[in-house]
């Protein structure tokens, strides 16, 4: 084995290989990452205990990352960044030294197919709900009572690792397939490990204070030469796609902010999947609300693309029927005050990784419209999709 102190020679797969090993032998943690569109990820290695707390405090937080369960009543984490490197392509275009540290980086090539291995999952007691449309059909008469306007039913799939799983591996397939996706790989003592493509933005502050979030729903199979402009959309998913936007909305009238750009419904790809998704941004600045950041995360969490609407008879529902925890499937995650912006996905798309297994989870929006069958459907086309990269 060669060491070298120029770690910037060696590319960047040949690096994170090399490194995680010893951030999880040393007991800290590691938060890898692509923003949608980009060809950049950035690596964060946290080598404190992750910070648990009630709310998230985009304006006070260090550098960092913020991590989140469902349950909006449970703590958050929140992982400050002790080592900072970025990647961009196969190299690593900035990174601290690490002359000093306990880390020890080789370009040697040995093993060169070896997957490092990341913090597993031990709780094995969850049971998903017995028959998927039985839980739609027990939503839609909820929905029918009058109560609730919409609910969104989830479950999960537990599907044996092959015996050639790699971790980073799976990492890059998800980035090649879903180049419009917040991927992400987190592992901590504190959670485990878990991969996600989210193609949600829940909260967004850039370098400039625009504030950006986005109402994300309705879904239908995304095939080869689809003309986005041609998409047709039902009624059903159309009104689904519209609470979410209406709940957007009534948060930013909960705080008296009506200065708001609103772009959209249109049609976006998220990988073999089309969604429909509008946009809206606040100039903080010209509304002076430095703080809308983290009011708006509180609001909006969870979402009732996520959730359902109104949101406590919704969660009061799930909490009661899903028979399970989500933990933190249709959380929140992403980092904090990173170069000056802070950038907060849902934790959609995503799968809990155990030593011999994963978990992979998946919902859909259950309004008095929906079919049952065709909600199984879906929730199980999204499984296959993650289920096919984990098995590549």
């Amino acid at each position: 084995m060669k060491v070298i102190s120029d770690y910037t020679k060696i590319g960047e797969r040949d690096f994170v290989k090399s490194l995680i090993p010893q951030i999880v032998g040393h007991g800290g943690s590691f938060m890898f990452w692509r923003l949608p569109n980009s060809d950049e990820k950035n690596l964060i290695v946290s080598n404190s205990r992750a910070l648990m707390q009630d709310e998230i405090s985009l304006e006070d937080s260090k550098t960092g990352f913020a991590f989140s369960p469902f349950n909006p009543g449970q703590k958050k984490f929140f992982f400050n960044a002790d080592l900072i490197f970025r990647f961009k392509g196969d190299e690593i275009a900035d990174g601290p030294d690490l002359n000093n540290t306990k880390y020890v980086i080789n370009d040697s090539g040995e093993d060169s197919e070896d997957s490092p291995t990341p913090y597993y999952s031990t709780d094995k007691k969850a049971v998903a709900y017995a028959g998927y449309s039985e839980l739609v059909e027990a939503a839609i008469r909820k929905i029918e009572s009058g109560a609730i306007e919409k609910i969104v039913p989830s479950k999960f799939k537990e599907v044996e690792l092959p015996e050639n799983f790699n971790l980073l591996k799976t990492f890059y397939r998800l980035c090649d397939k879903h180049p419009n996706a917040f991927v992400s790989l987190v592992s901590s003592p504190e959670v485990g490990t878990w991969l996600g493509a989210s193609p949600e933005l829940l909260v967004s502050i850039d370098a400039e204070d625009k504030f950006k979030t986005i109402a994300l729903a309705g879904t239908l199979p995304n095939s080869a030469g689809t003309n986005l402009k041609s998409v047709a959309w039902t009624q059903k998913e159309i009104e689904e796609q519209a609470l979410v936007s209406r709940y957007i909305i009534n948060c930013f009238k909960k705080i008296r902010v009506r200065e708001y750009a609103e772009h959209g419904p249109r049609t976006v790809v998220a990988g073999n999947l089309l969604h429909l998704r509008t946009d809206y941004e606040v100039d903080m600045r010209e509304v002076n609300f430095p703080q809308l950041g983290s009011v708006m995360l509180k609001l909006l969490h969870p979402t009732s693309a996520v959730c359902g609407m109104p949101l406590d008879p919704a969660l009061d529902f799930l909490q009661k029927n899903e028979g399970y925890d989500r933990e933190f499937y249709s959380g929140f995650l992403g980092p904090v005050n990173f170069e000056g912006e802070s950038k907060l996905f849902v934790n959609l798309r995503c799968i809990q990784l155990f030593e011999k297994s994963a978990r992979i989870y998946a919902g859909a929006g259950v309004t008095a419209d929906s079919d049952p069958i065709k909600e199984a459907e879906e929730v199980e086309m999204k499984i296959q999709t993650l289920n096919q990269i984990i098995n590549s």
